[in-house]
């Protein structure tokens, strides 16, 4: 695949200099990508057969870099030591829109060499080789939306987020004239993600004023979550070196759509050559035959929604999103080829696959594919049937489960759920749960503007 490396590949573009430096990276709670740039020769004399340590409070810190107390991986009391980084070679690609640099993902190991649990990226290959195990290989992509400003990132600090400049200045869903606008920006994108080997199916206008959707060609889960992290990483780069800026913030302003991150999952034979959800049955709602595997599968995303809603939407501002007709969705419900549920169900023969249109652009992917991935497996281990086809507008239905309306309701949720403890295990549970409370109570501490506006001279 273009932009994609192998190891020999990456050795020889070294010794040339074609490639000079080696971005060794890991997603952290967030999401984001956090490491090292190492100089290429460097990296194939030292670093590639014995990774590179980083601190281990990386796996512990707010989105301020605050080494938080509380957390059993690392502390003061430990003195955050380091863990090794072991490269994972499979993601090795050019980053075409940085200067003769290859980035390659790695996976936090401890001193045994073992796989940290609670690392993002671990914690979705658990649930892959849970799939490959039973013979089935996860596929997916990731639909990731993102307003753009007519800011740079620092006037936009130098603002407080106040006042800010969207690209567009009325609604641009589809809209070719308003997209060919920022075509120097979203064009740039999608030809350095190609370059670098994350495939760009299609890039639209999106439902707000300068808001933007690229859509990236499917793979398997690892894979594509790899593809959605670097994805973001390029978007805020490239735009930062056109003096721009991009949020995939939730929702960044009250009065405008949210950012979602849509997930299209299905399962294939281990060969990658037929949809395990394709089959002569008949499913009511659906147009085309399925096999028992979907309708289980299925059945396994509508049963765990709930409790581990808080691998889709992990911060306060996340929640904002929900919000009836917002093409977000508020109902734990699935329809075909209907925006307003949270599954929908799209595609027949071997592209059918479910959307699920719950997490937020915001979200990390690794986790948001893991839930995903977990729920559906235990769907389809024990048999959970769907409920019925919904049919109709969803955020008007009086009988569906709204999705947890705050942090809190989701950590409660995700802390009580014996599943999660079975999937993912206890240390990850308590992991994340103290993340997401140290998110709401950082949070709990701050005034906003909403209230200066208010209180400051009323009260």
């Amino acid at each position: 695949m273009r932009g994609k490396l192998t190891k020999s590949q990456l050795f020889d573009r070294i010794g040339t200099g074609d490639i000079e430096t080696v971005i060794l990276a890991f997603p952290d709670l967030y999401g984001r990508l956090m490491g090292k740039r190492i100089a290429g020769p460097f990296f194939v004399s030292e670093v590639a057969e014995h990774g590179v340590h980083m601190c281990d409070y990386l796996l512990t810190v707010d989105m301020e870099m605050d080494p938080v107390p509380g957390y059993e991986f690392a502390s003061w009391e430990e003195g955050y030591g380091d863990f090794l980084c072991v490269p994972d070679w499979n993601s090795l690609r050019v980053a075409s829109w940085l200067d003769r640099t290859a980035i390659l993902i790695c996976d936090p190991a401890d001193r045994d060499g073992n796989p940290v649990s609670v690392a993002p990226r671990n914690v979705l290959k658990r649930q892959v080789r849970r799939a490959l195990d039973r013979g089935f290989l996860p596929m997916g992509a990731v639909e990731l939306e993102m307003f753009v400003f007519r800011e740079s990132y620092r006037s936009a600090y130098e603002k407080g987020y106040r006042n800010l400049q969207t690209s567009g200045w009325y609604i641009e869903d589809y809209h070719i004239f308003q997209g060919s606008k920022w075509e120097p920006l979203i064009g740039a994108i999608r030809h350095h993600l190609e370059a670098s080997g994350i495939p760009v199916e299609n890039s639209k206008g999106e439902w707000g004023p300068g808001q933007h959707e690229i859509n990236i060609r499917y793979s398997e889960m690892v894979e594509m979550a790899d593809r959605g992290t670097v994805f973001k990483e390029a978007c805020k780069e490239i735009a930062h070196q056109q003096g721009l800026a991009v949020t995939f913030m939730a929702k960044w302003n009250e009065e405008l759509a949210g950012n979602g991150m849509h997930i299209h999952g299905s399962l294939w034979d281990l060969e990658g050559k037929r949809n395990l959800f394709a089959g002569d049955e008949k499913l009511e709602g659906v147009p085309s035959g399925v096999l028992p595997l979907f309708r289980w599968y299925l059945g396994g995303l509508l049963a765990h929604t709930y409790e581990l809603f808080l691998f889709f939407a992990t911060n306060v501002n996340s929640y904002r999103r929900y919000q009836p007709g917002s093409f977000a969705p508020t109902g734990i419900a699935w329809s075909y080829d209907n925006r307003t549920a949270g599954y929908r169900v799209v595609g027949r023969g071997n592209s059918l696959r479910v959307e699920s249109r719950l997490p937020g652009a915001d979200a990390n992917p690794y986790l948001a594919l893991a839930a995903t991935l977990a729920a559906g497996l235990d769907g389809i281990e024990n048999k959970i049937e769907p409920p019925p086809v919904f049919r109709g507008d969803v955020y008007a239905a009086k009988d569906v489960r709204h999705v947890p309306r705050t942090l809190p309701e989701a950590i409660e949720a995700f802390e009580n759920s014996d599943f999660a403890r079975n999937a993912f295990g206890d240390d990850v549970v308590r992991h994340y749960v103290h993340f997401a409370r140290t998110e709401q109570e950082k949070f709990d501490k701050a005034v906003t503007d909403w209230e200066l506006r208010r209180y400051f001279e009323r009260v």
